[in-house]
């Protein structure tokens, strides 16, 4: 089967699940490791590996006053805990983690929508 891309289906945070606009274009990061090779004066190198967190961004939610959404998304972003997180992809694939919104959350008046980015400890994990 060839890989599937396309938009991202839907978004579940806390339990509650969002639309996410059709054209949003994310980049996921499934959390680990990034590796940098430092060298040394007599030809060899060191691995430095750092700890990255797991992180989408680029998640263009739909934002519905009716069902209180935006003040939904803020109390996530002002909480001291990361929640669940599924992200549901074009090709029927679920990636799962514990995240928090880490960037502004900012409505747009004209899209209903709102851009919001999430980063969390540990990985995502396919489901």
């Amino acid at each position: 089967m060839p890989a599937t891309g396309g938009p991202i289906e839907s978004v579940t945070l806390d339990g509650r699940n969002f639309a996410v606009a059709e054209d949003a274009e994310s980049q996921r990061k499934l959390g680990g490791f990034e590796n940098e090779v430092q060298s040394n004066g007599d030809g060899t190198a060191r691995l430095i590996k750092t700890r990255v967190p797991l992180s989408i961004d680029g998640l263009t939610v739909e934002i519905d006053d009716d069902r209180a959404d935006q003040e939904f998304l803020q109390e996530i972003a002002d909480g001291n805990d990361f929640v669940v997180v599924a992200v549901t992809y074009a090709s029927g694939k679920t990636w799962q983690g514990k995240a928090i919104i880490s960037d502004e959350l900012a409505y747009s008046a004209q899209a209903s929508t709102a851009e919001v980015t999430l980063m969390g400890p540990q990985e995502f994990t396919q489901q």
